[in-house]
């Protein structure tokens, strides 16, 4: 069986939100694959996606502090910066986290650690609606 859909996440605020749920309530067929892949790309080039901690929210907010100092706001030697300060950073912060994964099913569920959970990371101060293309291949 293979399943695509584009679902489109609801504006969030700048940072690290996890979304799992918002993904796997739009693919209700999830529960029907035994043994599979679920496929994941965002389609923005100033957000990204990743897995990481998904049960003490002080890692999101170190996550975002950590990108922030990494790669700083308003420098003097970008030239892409029409939309403002935090444009080409979003740009850079998407290039180093990446823009998709693929993750197992097994019965019915998505395959992650016990303390793995999805990311947005919202690198825009407001960088609205965002899609995510679901691939789904399994049997």
């Amino acid at each position: 069986m293979w399943l695509q859909r584009t679902i489109t996440l609801a504006p969030k605020p700048r940072g690290f939100h996890l979304i799992d749920d918002e993904l796997i309530s739009s693919i209700p067929e999830l529960k029907n694959i035994n043994i599979g892949l679920m496929h994941l790309l965002i389609k923005h080039t100033s957000a990204s996606l990743t897995l990481n901690e998904n049960a003490d929210p002080t890692v999101r907010h170190d996550l975002e502090r950590h990108f922030n100092h990494t790669v700083v706001e308003a420098a003097a030697f970008y030239r892409h910066t029409d939309e403002g300060d935090d444009d080409m950073p979003a740009h850079i912060k998407s290039s180093i986290i990446g823009v998709s994964h693929t993750i197992p099913i097994t019965n019915g569920a998505l395959n992650l650690g016990v303390w793995q959970g999805i990311y947005l990371c919202e690198h825009r101060n407001y960088g609205g609606s965002r899609q995510v293309v679901i691939t789904v291949n399994g049997e």
